[in-house]
């Protein structure tokens, strides 16, 4: 692997930091068309949600991570998501802060779109993993979702044959959006062939639950120790360990995007679960930029260089 080329800070005295990450190989041939036939009309995004699931380990804060195929815009390996449904503009039954509260929190007026990506990322959640952020009242929390019956109910949700609405209604449950923490919001480069416009949470594990792939479409997923992923980030270990064509041999950044990257790298300086969704964060958008250095692609990022959750090191 070549080494990233040095970048400063693009104004130390905020603590912002202009940094590179490596293009994915097999997204070359979409920055070479782009630069090659000049600026053009960007390729429309389609809303998604994603959520960041979080544990405590004997060796720190632990995440889930999956691997997406065909080139998700998300990245090959990363956290549980996917894009809005028509189904998540409807109403449901809600726990936690209301919608006006959300509106607020992730900026957006439209209260309709607040509650498709919170919908989109619980349900999201749920269709991956099998953890259900749901509950019968507003201090209980649904359990041991791992059955047959469960996971046949994530087929159906899955396949459109059921609405998470549906779901819930007939178990008398509610959606326990107080579980959610709201992270920062990524939209996709403007080159990218396939793009999302992506609000990301997080939320720690619910107890006696425990999340496992979906059957007859999950590949790989596992508990990863987010300090690790990060100290091996130039080596092969996490695309080889997903062993998918497209990770096997490429380093984090080339199987994986910079939200998923820097993010990880905030769970790795963080003192554990608590703290880190204990964080009082300003919700930032970013959107890589396609820049061409030494003859190779990368994708321009600005982030902060604060840690996250009370950490001794500083996250980036």
């Amino acid at each position: 692997m070549n080494e990233i080329p040095a970048v400063k800070p693009r104004n130390p005295s905020t603590g912002l930091l202009r940094r590179l990450f490596d293009l994915p190989p097999m997204q070359y041939d979409a920055a070479e068309n782009w630069v090659s036939y000049g600026s053009r009309t960007p390729r429309a995004v389609r809303r998604a949600s994603s959520v960041v699931l979080i544990r405590d380990s004997p060796k720190g804060v632990e995440t889930y991570l999956g691997y997406r195929p065909g080139g998700s815009p998300l990245g090959s390996v990363a956290f549980p998501g996917g894009s809005l449904e028509a189904d998540d503009e409807h109403d449901i039954p809600w726990y936690g802060p209301t919608l006006s509260e959300w509106s607020k929190r992730l900026g957006i007026l439209d209260q309709r779109l607040v509650r498709a990506h919170i919908v989109c990322a619980i349900r999201e959640l749920f269709e991956e993993t099998g953890v259900l952020l749901a509950g019968t009242d507003e201090l209980s929390v649904v359990e041991n979702c791992d059955s047959e019956d469960w996971m046949a109910v994530r087929e159906a949700v899955a396949g459109q044959d059921k609405s998470l609405s549906d779901v819930l209604a007939k178990r008398g449950l509610g959606l326990r959006t107080d579980l959610l923490r709201p992270l920062s919001h990524w939209i996709s480069p403007n080159f990218a062939l396939r793009r999302f416009d992506t609000r990301y949470f997080a939320a720690a594990l619910p107890v006696r639950q425990e999340p496992s792939l979906l059957r007859g479409k999950g590949i790989w997923a596992t508990w990863q120790v987010a300090s690790e992923v990060i100290a091996q980030r130039n080596t092969t270990a996490l695309g080889d360990e997903a062993g998918a064509p497209d990770t096997k041999g490429l380093p984090l950044s080339m199987v994986t995007t910079p939200a998923v990257e820097v993010f990880l790298e905030k769970m790795a300086s963080t003192r554990g679960t608590v703290a880190y969704l204990s964080v009082r964060r300003e919700l930032k958008s970013y959107h890589p930029e396609l820049v061409q250095v030494g003859g190779k692609f990368y994708l321009d990022v600005t982030t902060t260089t604060a840690a996250e959750g009370g950490g001794l090191g500083r996250g980036r």
